[in-house]
């Protein structure tokens, strides 16, 4: 079939991207779903940093590569040997598919699954394959998804079903912002009930943090940007206290509104400038 998505044809690109223009919406083929493997039409795709550090370079990648892998879609239609997924369940892609049979995934690190690193790293699917192609030449994947276009095949090991009342705008966030924020809490953090957080940037990561930090019952969560309105989101979202970065005082300032510091400190601003976590004695900084 054919369908339009937003192909990068070489990296690195020099910003402004306004000027430079790194991605290209192209015609494109897609072949049908093979064994294990499901035909999406995307409902929603967010533009996360690891599709920008594709273009910048900082991840390098095989290109000519479709872009995005934050999202959510409704499944069209399955390959031989899928047996939970039907056309019209709606689904959120993962970007590290899990084949479930490495040591990684026999443990129970998911994330860490081997033939999945090696997939995303060469750009195919958890198969091997490539289903995108243009003017008879592959078109590489992008950590399995290739979100930015109407239309994906991805690996059955790539996709997780969920509700179909869940809005896609919400459910896409899933993908990867919640994964990473969560994930960091709940799994590199291991936040028992009582401790303390303190979250560095609010963006989708950061604010998936807080949350996790929340479900993970920490007594104190604090919140840190340079932005007020992310502060308020914050606050909002279950926050028990808010702090302007940027201040020379501000990591003492937790440190005092904490009484020494926190259990846990989680930098997720991507900012390679210096930097003091608010922890204390007790503190970690992830």
């Amino acid at each position: 079939m054919k369908t339009r998505a937003a192909v990068l044809r070489k990296s690195p690109v020099e910003r402004p991207y306004a000027n430079t223009r790194p991605l290209s919406i192209e015609t494109v083929d897609l072949d049908p779903p093979g064994p294990d493997e499901l035909l999406v039409r995307i409902g929603a795709a967010g533009l996360c940093h690891s599709d920008l550090s594709v273009i910048n370079g900082d991840r390098p990648r095989p290109v000519p590569m479709a872009l995005g892998h934050e999202a959510a879609g409704t499944v069209e239609a399955v390959g031989s040997g899928v047996r939970d997924i039907a056309p019209g369940d709606r689904v959120v892609m993962s970007f590290m598919p899990s084949c479930g049979h490495c040591l990684p995934c026999a443990e129970g690190r998911p994330a860490l699954c081997i033939p999945g690193a090696e997939a995303n790293g060469k750009g195919t699917l958890l198969s091997g394959e490539r289903r995108l192609r243009c003017d008879a030449v592959p078109v590489h994947h992008h950590l399995g998804v290739s979100a930015f276009a109407d239309y994906a095949v991805v690996s059955r090991h790539s996709a997780v079903r969920i509700e179909a009342d869940l809005p896609m705008v919400e459910a896409a966030l899933f993908g990867c912002a919640v994964l990473t924020g969560v994930g960091a809490v709940v799994n590199t953090c291991q936040v028992r009930p009582g401790q303390s957080v303190a979250v560095v940037g609010l963006g989708g990561v950061g604010l998936a943090a807080v949350l996790g930090a929340i479900a993970a019952g920490a007594e104190r969560v604090v919140a840190v940007d340079l932005s007020d309105d992310k502060l308020k989101l914050a606050l909002q979202l279950g926050a028990t206290d808010a702090f302007l970065a940027g201040g020379p005082d501000v990591a003492e300032r937790i440190r005092e509104a904490t009484r020494g510091g926190v259990d846990h400190a989680l930098e997720a601003a991507g900012s390679a400038g210096p930097s003091s976590l608010p922890t204390g004695s007790r503190g970690a900084a992830v």
